[in-house]
């Protein structure tokens, strides 16, 4: 066969058909992800939610809401932390355009398109649409709801720190660090005077005195990694029976965990009751109704533990070791605060622990980490938490998808198959070791056998 070069120019044909034009096959993943949508009727639920936001007759067509819920699943599933590259991605991928339902003479949606349809969609509209795959996990029984594990994590806002101002005055930081110095006799600072002056001030960072002016609902705020920031807290509320995230909510980065519990709760109640009143699930699920509540040490106060058991919610939280302490006047807390602590040094309460750091920090590497949205790309809380439905959403398609076909994420299909050839070449090396340690051993052997017959040779002469 001979060998082919490239062309280095070439006219353009004026017309090709389409239908002269290569076709790929696809994604099985994602051909697999539309027929399960198109089973639970998908395109039709968010049609007819939408039906709102949209006029009959007048403007051009917009993007049908089927095709701008798959693309902002096609964020968690390929990773994709901004708009502008999901909707790159889609116009380069036949496969995610034909997942769209575009064909090859379509334009898919830009990143622009996509901003104009979050903004006309409400956030209720996107949380019936994540109550709606919560649905689906639970006609495929992967929703059980009894036992609801709570952690949070914080995420970077789409704001930097050094645009801060003061609340009250409105000055810059730098402004105000100018003010202090010539406030201390340093008529003309250097950078290295501030830095010395603001160096030694205390509670510098407060969000009580400062904000972004760009996006005030991000806070400032320690990451995990030791860096501050401005933030966001995103707090889930994940099935510990099946890994289904039943409930995520978006609270300031400032906010304690055990302020920001009471939202979640309201927020995995409502899910539930949703699902239990849902004709659908009726027949696949029974008395879906939170039962017990498990989470880490910073969930614990008195507050909370009275207020899980006014709601008859066992509690399975971490006490910190405050020491001794006293209750007097204090009945309802001690005996709520007692009650926990027993559940938790009981057997039950220790698996639960154990199964916490996994089953509630394992969605966040899936949704932040891999997922794409450690950092936020958009700004006010409205706005993020519209994206981080749908973004969690896909999470809990990817469990229904791991049951069904295997695969939870489109590149776990490539990291499969990479396990596999790893493992058929360990294999292979092995069996080669063994066959090369066999035949030395025979060499060792035949070695020895040669000295010895040469051995036996001499002696024979020499008598």
């Amino acid at each position: 066969m001979a060998m082919g070069k490239r062309k280095t120019e070439q006219q353009a044909d004026l017309w090709i058909a389409s239908t002269a034009m290569p076709e790929a096959p696809g994604h099985p993943f994602y051909r697999r992800l539309n027929q399960l949508l198109a089973d639970h009727g998908f395109d039709a639920f968010v049609e007819d939610l939408c039906k709102p936001f949209y006029h009959k007759s007048i403007g051009r067509p917009g993007i049908p809401p089927g095709a701008y819920f798959r693309m902002l699943l096609i964020g968690y599933f390929e990773g994709l932390d901004s708009e502008r590259g999901i909707a790159w991605r889609c116009a380069d991928s036949r496969t995610l355009s034909s997942f769209l339902g575009y064909a090859l003479t379509d334009r898919t949606p830009d990143h622009s398109s996509l901003s104009v349809i979050r903004n006309r969609i409400d956030l209720q509209t996107h949380q019936e649409v994540f109550a709606w795959i919560l649905k689906v996990l639970a006609t495929q029984g992967l929703l059980k709801g009894k036992t609801i594990g709570v952690d949070a994590t914080t995420l970077e806002a789409n704001a930097a720190m050094r645009s801060i101002v003061r609340k009250d005055t409105g000055e810059s930081y730098t402004e105000f660090l100018t003010q202090l110095a010539e406030a201390n006799g340093i008529e003309t600072p250097t950078r290295e005077d501030l830095a010395k002056l603001d160096r030694k001030r205390k509670k510098k960072g407060s969000n009580k005195d400062w904000e972004n002016p760009h996006d005030p609902d991000a806070k400032i705020t320690k990451m995990k990694d030791g860096r501050t920031h401005l933030a966001h807290k995103a707090e889930h509320a994940v099935d510990m029976d099946t890994e289904a995230i039943v409930a995520v909510t978006l609270q300031p980065a400032d906010r304690g965990d055990t302020t920001s519990l009471d939202d979640t709760i309201d927020a995995t109640v409502a899910n539930l009751l949703d699902v239990q009143t849902d004709a659908a699930a009726q027949d696949c699920v029974h008395d879906v109704a939170m039962e017990e509540v498990v989470a880490d040490k910073g969930y614990h106060s008195n507050d909370v533990m009275t207020d899980l058991s006014a709601m008859e919610i066992r509690s399975y939280v971490s006490e910190p070791n405050r020491g001794d302490r006293n209750w007097k006047g204090k009945g309802e807390a001690r005996d709520a605060v007692y009650g926990n602590r027993r559940r938790v040094r009981g057997k039950r309460g220790k698996a639960l622990m154990r199964k916490r750091g996994e089953l509630l920090e394992r969605p966040f590497a899936h949704c932040y980490d891999t997922g794409g949205m450690r950092r936020t790309h958009l700004r006010g809380h409205p706005n993020i938490l519209k994206r981080l439905l749908i973004h969690v959403g896909g999470f809990n398609l990817g469990l229904v998808m791991r049951s069904l076909f295997g695969i939870g994420k489109p590149r776990r299909l490539q990291d499969g198959l990479g396990r596999l050839a790893a493992a058929l070449l360990r294999l292979v090396c092995s069996r080669i070791g063994r066959f090369a340690a066999i035949c030395g051993r025979l060499r060792d052997l035949a070695t020895a056998f040669a000295r010895r017959a040469a051995f036996r040779a001499t002696c024979a002469g020499v008598l």
